[in-house]
Order: C-alpha cells, then structure tokens, then sequence
C-alpha cells in the first residue's frame, strides 16, 4: 500500500482503522507515534490494523527507535536572520534530550499550514513549536485530536487561556527606545511598527507613546507608520516621514530589518547617519553589528524564546503542566553608532552639550 504523507487517502486510512478498532483517530496516532498513553489491549489491537493495513511498514520506525521522536517547528518564513535565531533556539533545546526536530514553512498561505497537519499523522511527532502569526481553531482541534502538544511563539493576539505561549517584553523594548532618542534631545521621532493588530506591534507603539507622554512630548499620528516588519515597505515609509515639511530627526523602527530600510532610505535623500537621523531597530540581529554605522537596537533574546517553548512542550509530552502557560523574556536596549543628539557634528556634542553614549547594553524600560 502506497501514500502521499498527508494526503486525503492517509487521513481516511487513519479513519478507517480507527472505526474497526473502535477508537478514535487520535488513539490510532498515538499507537503510531508509540505514545504511552494507550491500554496494552487497545495497543495490541490497533497494531493489528496497523500492520493489516501496511502502515507499519511504510512509516517510520516507533519512537522510542528514534530515541526521543520528533518535534514539528512551524514557522511562517525562513528566509531571514530572525528565523535562523528561532530555529536555533530551538534546535539546542532539544538536542540536549535526543529529539529531532523537522522543520515547516507555510509562507502564510492557508493549503500549506493545512498540509503540514494532514502530514502529523505519518511522523512520529511528539510535539510542536507554533511560529505563525495565529493559531486558528481549527488548527488548534486538529493538534487536539492528534494528542499532539504545543506551544506558540510571538503569537500575533494573545492567546485563548491555557494555550502556553512564548513572547517578549515588547512594550519596555518601545518605551526604552523612544526614552533613548529623547534623552539624546530629539523632539520629532517617528515610529514604522509592523501590522497594526500584531501583538508585538500594539505593544512597542504603547511604549513608544508612554514614552512621549512621560516627556511632555505630543503623540503625532502623522509620525506612526504601520507596515510588515521588512526591509521593503519600511523604505518607503521612511522615505514619506523624510520628505515631511517638518522631518523626524528619529526613527525607532520595530524591526532591524526595517532600520536598514530606513538607512537605505536616508541614503537616497542624503541624510548621515546618525548626524542628520538617529536609527534604533528591535531584535538586534547578527547584521545589526555588521551595518555602518553600527544599529542601536532593542535585543530580544530570540533563541532564548523558542528554548523556552521546547521546554514547554517537553513537560507537555512528559505529562506535566508547566508553571506558567505565558512566558515573557525581557528586551535590553543596545546602544550603538546608529544614534547621536540631533544635529551633532561626528564626534561632537547636540543642543544640551551631551554626547552620544557609546558604551554596550543599556537598560530596558
């Protein structure tokens, strides 16, 4: 007997034995997968089917073949430093206890999530890690009725209670930004944020409003731009605030990838950077040290996320509840040679006399 993994013919194979065994499908997944949670007497008599069927044969050996099983990681794109981080988080966690970890890309189209869940019922998956803007309800059933645990990562709305998600301090990482730029003397100071009902996105826009109003600054929306968290469509929003009449002498993007859309944008129009624009991004990415001027830039421990999600999902699978089903790991901002005072000659001191601080680390809000 021959299969497409995660084809319609798999899934009404998985259906059919089931209804002979007179269990549901996610027992028959379970005794697939070679979970532990199955009676020895409806083991033996799935099994059965299974081997009647040739299921046995064609899929991979049981679990406890391939020392820890397999974890699915999901992601919506790889082809950025972002993800590499993520996946490497990841990938260390599970090392440490013998699992695999397969890899999933849906570039957010709707038919490829749904054909990595046809595909869960041919892998001997033991859990997931969930990369994706959302979780939909029916994704959430599915994972439910394959007994197959998970937990989210920067989720795109907070999720429903007890789904264990992973995000991070993205409202301080705003605040601690914008308080950066304002310090420094700059008065106009733009934002470009990703989608406006991303949760990251809400969240560093409230920080970076808070910290206006805890300067006695106004809050101009003709300052707020909302785009995708790339390179692309932040050049050309930072190409709109720099031709303004009365141009930001800031820019806090939310993302790295946005900042060098931004100091693409500068370049065109013969802006310096920092002297005649100060630049901080958010997630400090390998490149942002790379860049020149060096990015001033909110870290967010990325690899560190997806660590604590696998972890999550390794208490899952071992029957325990973690302590906590959301976790937030804090954001530190990273000063840079991407921000000076504003009007600063290179070397020398802004408006108030100060010069731009140039040591590592800095404090979150």
């Amino acid at each position: 007997m021959t299969s497409t993994a995660g084809d319609d013919s798999t899934r009404s194979t998985l259906a059919e034995i089931a209804g002979e065994a007179g269990v549901s499908v996610s027992t028959v997944s379970k005794v697939l997968h070679d979970r532990s949670d199955v009676s020895s007497k409806t083991r033996a008599k799935v099994q059965r089917l299974l081997e009647q069927y040739g299921y046995l044969a064609r899929n991979s050996p049981p679990t406890s073949q391939l020392r820890g099983g397999l974890i699915e990681f999901v992601i919506n794109e790889l082809d950025s430093p972002w993800a590499v981080e993520l996946i490497r988080g990841a990938e260390e966690a599970l090392h440490g206890v013998g699992m695999g970890m397969v890899v999933s890309a849906t570039h957010g189209r709707t038919k490829l999530a749904r054909q990595w869940l046809d595909s869960l019922a041919t892998r001997p998956t033991r859990g997931a890690i969930l990369v994706v803007p959302e979780l939909t309800a029916e994704q959430h059933e599915e994972l439910r009725r394959l007994a197959v645990p998970f937990a989210l990562v920067a989720p795109i709305e907070e999720p429903a209670p007890g789904v264990p998600w992973v995000g991070a301090t993205n409202w301080p990482g705003g605040f601690a930004a914008t308080r950066h730029l304002i310090e420094l003397g700059h008065r106009r100071v733009a934002i470009i944020s990703g989608p406006a009902r991303r949760l990251t996105s809400r969240a560093r826009v409230g920080g970076y409003r808070s910290a206006l109003e805890e300067a006695g600054l106004p809050f101009d929306e003709e300052l707020v731009r909302y785009g995708d968290f790339t390179h692309g469509l932040a050049h050309q929003h930072a190409l709109d605030l720099l031709r303004l009449p009365d141009r930001p002498t800031a820019v806090f993007a939310g993302s790295d990838h946005q900042a060098l859309g931004t100091y693409r944008a500068a370049a065109s129009l013969g802006l310096r950077i920092p002297e005649d624009l100060s630049v901080v991004g958010f997630d400090d990415l390998p490149f942002a040290d790379w860049v020149t001027p060096r990015l001033t830039t909110v870290r967010t421990p990325l690899a560190e996320m997806t660590a604590l999600a696998a972890r999550m999902v390794l208490q899952l699978i071992a029957g325990d509840q973690p302590e906590t089903t959301r976790v937030e790991v804090a954001t530190e901002l990273i000063v840079r040679e991407s921000t000076c005072p504003p009007g600063a000659a290179e070397g020398g001191a802004g408006p108030e006399g100060s010069g731009n601080p140039r040591a590592e680390g800095g404090a979150t809000g």
